[in-house]
């Protein structure tokens, strides 16, 4: 038997009086995912543990049965894995993202306007010239999103705020807190890079030329999600079978890394909108002939929802079950194959925020008999024959470990 695991992130959502109290999954059109709904059976999973972050790399933990409580060390360290960071066992890293900031201070936006990454690799060589030091190294990355590690004596022990959830804050109010005595100098070296790169890219060629041709500047260097290497079992030792993952973001590739699996990389995957969801959909079919079990990540939608655009959200979601989903339908025996859908978390298009709520999914095993549920969204997977699931319990159902 061969199993796919396909992530629409950031999909769930609530309610919205534009779509007439119903919410994006329940108004998109979404023929394929319905298809394996109908034919599946659906419940509820709780992917974020009690008081515990909404992060991504903390729900994809969660659905590949990694207990986020001792294998989350930070969405920095997973990320630093994909871009093959060296880091040692005393190494404290951050997410690194370049944000854009308003002339009043306030947080414009998480990734300065969806920055290039030539533009940016741009930036961070600058910071690492002027900012960094042997104990302070700066690794770019994908478009946004880059990398901080930090060596000798450093503590993660501190409080980050992720910028996409506070979008519209000064950010001299979200600035790092220690969270102890031990993590001050920590607080105190970041808060003091935070606000040199502000000064320092603010008339870099890069930024008068963003802001030439209308776009929104890269003017600050933000950290949060900190951590230090975390030390997994691979999926092959906890489950005796080979897997892949497939994504463009480097978070996830990251959690492939570390626990065992296959990445493969899809020419055109941006993270975005545009991304490139028919080569994403071959990828799997080509993984599936070497593997025993695949897991397909988009991220589309999340970013849609961090733009607070609804409009855009519902058009990830058909893109996802028509030019994803659809593909890998024409081309998989769905005879002998079980395949799981689910986001990760929901990011509710109102605040543009993750949030904790359970998430729906599917899981068609052609050797179970389906439930009533017929549609994939929120309300109907709730009253799916699997009810509520935490823990390990999604991932044993999903690879038949029960």
């Amino acid at each position: 038997m061969k199993h796919i695991i396909l992530i629409m992130d950031g999909a769930g959502d609530k309610p919205l009086k534009k779509l007439g109290g119903k919410t994006p999954l329940q108004v998109a059109e979404k023929s394929n995912v319905d298809f394996l709904a109908e034919k599946g059976r659906c419940g509820l999973f709780k992917t974020i543990p009690d008081n515990f972050s909404t992060c991504s790399g903390v729900a994809n933990l969660s659905i590949l049965g990694y207990d986020p409580l001792k294998y989350f060390q930070g969405r920095g360290v997973l990320e630093a894995a994909a871009i093959g960071v060296p880091l040692e066992d005393t190494d404290v890293v951050f997410r690194c993202n370049t944000i854009s900031i308003t002339e009043d201070n306030r947080i414009k936006n998480h990734s300065a306007g969806h920055i290039s990454s030539e533009e940016a690799s741009v930036l961070i060589e600058y910071a690492n010239k002027n900012l960094g030091n042997k104990g302070v190294i700066f690794y770019p990355g994908v478009s946004y999103r880059h990398i901080l590690v930090l060596k000798g004596g450093y503590s993660p022990d501190v409080e980050c705020f992720p910028p996409h959830d506070y979008v519209g804050r000064f950010y001299k109010e979200l600035l790092v807190q220690p969270k102890n005595s031990e993590a001050v100098k920590t607080a105190e070296l970041l808060n003091k890079i935070t606000e040199e790169s502000h000064t320092l890219f603010e008339k870099h060629p890069v930024n008068l030329k963003r802001r030439e041709e209308g776009k929104d500047i890269a003017n600050m260097l933000w950290f949060w999600s900190p951590g230090k290497r975390p030390a997994m079992k691979t999926f092959y030792e906890r489950f005796g079978i080979t897997g892949a993952v497939i994504s463009a973001v480097d978070l996830i590739k990251g959690i492939g890394l570390y626990s065992g699996l296959d990445v493969i990389d899809v020419q055109g995957a941006t993270g975005l909108y545009n991304t490139n969801y028919e080569g994403k959909a071959e990828a799997c079919i080509n993984a599936l002939k070497t593997h025993d079990f695949v897991y397909v990540h988009v991220e589309a939608g999340d970013e849609a929802s961090h733009e607070r655009n609804v409009e855009l959200k519902i058009k990830c979601i058909e893109d996802f079950d028509r030019r994803l989903v659809g593909n890998i339908l024409k081309e998989v025996d769905i005879k002998n194959t079980v395949i799981s859908i689910l986001p990760d978390h929901y990011t509710p298009v109102e605040t543009g925020a993750h949030s904790a709520e359970p998430i729906p999914f599917i899981i068609c095993d052609p050797l179970l008999p389906p439930d009533r549920v017929r549609k994939f969204d929120e309300e109907s997977c709730s009253a799916g024959i699997y009810g509520l699931l935490e823990g390990e319990s999604f991932i044993n159902y999903a690879l038949r470990r029960f």
